[in-house]
């Protein structure tokens, strides 16, 4: 009996110690790794931009920020949103999302998270799939499987309805 209170004792010790470093490198990584992701969608935003933006202001609509684009003069050119839809293959796809000045017409996308198939779902960073929204109305993206006029990945038809439910859930956060 005592020997095997002496290994509880022993197994409560040293998982004791793991916690208490586990906890302290947490509290020494929170802050770098959420300036990182703040940085990241400010890349973000300045990528899926229109042309002539000189400037990212940024806003927020209740809990959620987007990002404001401005010529030199202060003109509104375009807004970036990040949005997301929890159909993707693996989970949610997250992605910023830019838009002319009308809120409705999409510039481009950028992934900031998607967990989808290598090889076959993460086709949706080529430019061969994403050139395909470009111009087009946020409100009316579908796969043609839908009735739509994008063309899916081929073998990822769920992640190309998680990507137009993603800019459709942006194109909704500044509308």
């Amino acid at each position: 009996m005592k020997k095997i209170l002496g290994l509880v004792l022993s197994l409560t010790i040293i998982a004791g110690i793991c916690a208490a470093v586990l906890a302290y490198v947490n509290g020494l990584t929170a802050g770098p790794i959420a300036e990182m992701q703040v940085k990241k969608a400010q890349d973000a935003a300045k990528a899926v931009m229109p042309a002539g933006v000189a400037m990212l202001e940024k806003a927020a609509k209740g809990d959620v920020e987007y990002y404001i684009g401005k010529s030199a003069s202060g003109e509104i050119l375009g807004y970036a949103v990040a949005g997301s839809d929890p159909g993707g293959y693996g989970g949610d796809v997250v992605l910023m999302v830019g838009f002319e000045a009308d809120k409705k017409t999409v510039v481009c996308y950028k992934t900031l998270s998607a967990s989808e198939t290598p090889g076959l779902g993460m086709k949706l960073n080529t430019p061969e799939f994403s050139s395909q929204f470009a111009g087009k109305a946020a409100d009316t993206l579908k796969v043609r499987k839908d009735g739509g006029e994008i063309d899916a990945i081929t073998s990822a038809t769920i992640t190309s309805r998680a990507v137009c439910g993603a800019i459709q859930a942006a194109a909704k956060v500044i509308n």
